[in-house]
């Protein structure tokens, strides 16, 4: 691939481990059984950890264990990896969330036992046999959303249109933050076939936002009606856990509470 100005998406999302040190105690379901009380955040592309910081303090404060995973993001293998290392510290089954390319991630991990159910923050959902790139087939990424490519195959934003094309209800000094805090991605992750399809097995909760110039709002309702996932639309960018926060936690915890009851 030339380098040069690539018109795809964006994911953002965290970086560093969290894991809280004090043991909670379990969130209740509809006052019955526990709900899962486990949740694991997945970042996707050209950023850090920070980003989930407002929903890790919501779903801490109500009992729940959050831990972030810090993918490499040289190659799918090693983010899928990087994400069942954690599932493996996890001390019963979890909710997997995945924000834009994390979306591919725990599409990948979560076939994984400890999960219990899935939820996609404007992420995309390949199926088995499909890449990344392959979702945007039909219908391609807004024009507001830029990735220049360097000589060594990773990506960054383009540094002027990063609060543009997926931070455009931020500060203008958070996005600064966002553009100047970048994780490279391998862009040659963009085209990886994944070989599993954990929507296919697991339930699924899925936020639209409504204003994204990652990723088409249109092509982010395609891909939460083919894994049959409960959709939310939040009216916000394409970074809701960093500008909607409380919305974000309200879907995990109602993945968390309603997992129990369809899970086997």
């Amino acid at each position: 691939m030339k380098a040069k100005d690539l018109t795809l998406w964006s994911a953002l999302g965290a970086a560093s481990l969290f894991h809280i040190g004090a043991e909670p105690a379990a969130a209740q379901s509809d006052g019955n059984a526990p709900a899962v009380r486990n949740v694991v955040l997945v970042h996707g592309a050209f950023a850090d950890g920070s980003g989930w910081r407002g929903v890790y303090d919501i779903l801490t404060r109500k009992g729940y264990r959050v831990s972030i995973v810090q993918n490499p993001l040289t190659s799918l293998e090693d983010d899928v990896a990087a994400t069942r290392r954690v599932l493996a510290r996890q001390d019963g089954p979890s909710i997997l969330v995945g924000h834009s390319y994390g979306g591919s991630v725990i599409t990948e991990a979560g076939v994984d036992e400890k999960v219990a159910g899935l939820v996609y923050i404007s992420a995309l959902a390949p199926d088995a046999g499909e890449s990344t790139a392959d979702q945007f087939a039909e219908i391609p990424a807004p024009p507001e959303f830029v990735i220049e490519q360097g000589a060594d195959g990773f990506g960054f934003v383009n540094f002027e249109k990063i609060k543009l094309g997926f931070a455009n209800d931020t500060s203008n000094a958070d996005a600064a933050f966002l553009r100047d805090s970048q994780v490279p991605i391998n862009m040659a992750i963009f085209g990886t076939k994944l070989t599993k399809a954990a929507w296919r097995t697991k339930p699924s909760w899925f936020i639209v936002a409504t204003e994204d110039k990652a990723i088409a709002p249109k092509l982010l309702h395609k891909q939460a009606k083919r894994i049959g996932a409960e959709v939310v639309e939040v009216k916000t960018s394409h970074v809701p856990f960093i500008t909607k926060p409380k919305n974000v936690a309200e879907v995990i915890e109602k993945a968390a509470i309603n997992s129990v009851k369809e899970t086997p």
